[in-house]
Order: structure tokens, then sequence, then C-alpha cells
């Protein structure tokens, strides 16, 4: 097994500031960034503050950008830079710092909160549920989702405009919405809850100018725009623009009026 020394720049701080400080520490063969942080932390700053878990790629907790690319730390491996190169590891941009390597997100568990749940369908029990394998297929690639939310940090509605955050649920929970939306037994609607018009008027839908870059850094490989953004933004203009819904509207407007 062979080792090199490797440089790495990592940001070390907290809410009130910090900056880029720089380490050489042993790599070996195989190794992933997530490895080479816990090896400074080990022998350099046993204080590096780092959030993690699996170490599998699975939990999402070691979210970071590496050379300013959002990443799981513990999926990237060594090998994909190379051994002259300067690695520069820093927390995600669009959460706020708690220290070192490590953001507060609630930000994403207030905007999941705020998505409404699934309906059941009335006089169907639970275990009763039928549904085609397509419709299966189609939502169970949106529940890949691991909420690392390097979606939500690449995307530059939220990542370079703070101020679009409380109008903006971000890629990762309009996915969401559209998981609901073309569910077949979601009775959202028979309820009275219009998720087409909710994702426009409630979470942003219309922010989303399909860049992509969710789509390119997912590490589960979700075709977020393709698949769930572009399909809910085409649904939700064709509810609002179809000269039939537009003239349903105007009748039961009418009917309504004293």
């Amino acid at each position: 097994m062979s080792s090199y020394d490797a440089r790495f720049r990592v940001w070390r701080g907290d809410p009130d500031g910090g900056g880029l400080e720089d380490f050489t520490v042993e790599v070996n063969d195989g190794e992933v960034v997530l490895d080479i942080i816990h090896r400074i932390q080990a022998t350099q700053a046993g204080d590096l503050a780092v959030r993690w878990n699996c170490k599998a790629g699975k939990c999402g907790s070691c979210s970071a950008e590496v050379n300013g690319r959002p990443r799981l730390m513990c999926m990237t491996r060594m090998s994909v830079f190379g051994r002259e190169e300067t690695i520069t590891v820093t927390p995600l941009r669009a959460f706020p710092v708690v220290r070192d390597l490590v953001t507060d997100v609630t930000f994403n568990y207030t905007k999941a909160r705020e998505v409404p749940a699934f309906v059941p369908p009335e006089g169907v029990k639970a275990g009763d549920y039928r549904m085609q394998q397509v419709d299966v297929d189609r939502s169970q690639e949106f529940r890949k989702c691991i909420e690392c939310f390097l979606c939500q940090d690449t995307c530059h509605v939220v990542r370079d405009h703070e101020e679009n955050k409380t109008a903006f649920a971000g890629p990762r929970f309009l996915m969401r919405v559209a998981e609901l939306d073309m569910h077949p037994l979601d009775a959202a609607a028979e309820s009275g809850l219009d998720r087409k018009a909710t994702a426009q008027e409630e979470h942003g839908l219309g922010y989303c100018n399909i860049t992509k870059c969710c789509t390119e850094v997912c590490p589960e490989h979700i075709k977020i725009t393709d698949n769930a953004l572009i399909p809910l933004k085409e649904r939700a203009v064709d509810r609002k623009y179809d000269p039939l819904v537009w003239l349903g509207n105007k009748i039961g407007r009418r009917r309504d009026t004293p």
C-alpha cells in the first residue's frame, strides 16, 4: 500500500468568523476525504468539528464543499485529486456555520414541515392500496433521497440570495411536493388542497429556473430537475392556464357571488 503527504486547507471558525487552516497529512490508497478529516482531527486538530455518521453514503451527514463543490466527504475518493493538488474543505455555504465544518440546517427541517403530508383516499384501508408498478417506480426514485441537502446548498436561488429563503422551499422539498402531486392515491384535491397551486404560491416553484445544478450534485443520482421539477412546473402551468379550468373557476366564483 502506497502513501503520500497531501496538503489540506480546512475552514475553522464559528458564527463570529473564521478562516482556512493549512494541514499536511498522510493519505493512503483507497481513502476518502472523510478519512483524512478524521486523521487531521486525531493527530493535529483534536477540536475540529465535523458531522458524520455512517461513512457509507447513506446518512447524508458529512456534507461539505470540497474544492468548492458540494459533496459527501465519505464518497469523495482521494484518488480523484492530483497528489500535488491542495484540497480545500469548507462548510456548506448556503447555511449558517455552527462550528468548523458543521452547519445549521434548520432551514431544511422548517421547509419539510411546510409540505402537507400524503392524504389517504377515503374508504380505502392502508393494506388495500393498489398502484401500477410504473407509479411505484416513479415515486421510488424520489424516495432514494438521503437528505444530505447538497441540492439545497448548490441551488443558487438560496445560495446566492439569502432573502429568497422565506419564499423558496428548495429542490429537495419541491421534489417532495412533486412526488405527492403525481401519487395516484393522494387525495389532497378531494380535501381541498391544490398541490400545484401551493407549489407556486407557498413553496416558490417559480423561482426555479431549471439549471440542473441540484441534479449534478445528488449522490443518489436522482434526476431532480427532469423527473420532478420540470413535470411539476408543466402541471402547474397547465392548471393555471387551461381554458377549461379557467372557465370552471369563473363559474365557481359566480355561484359564490351573493
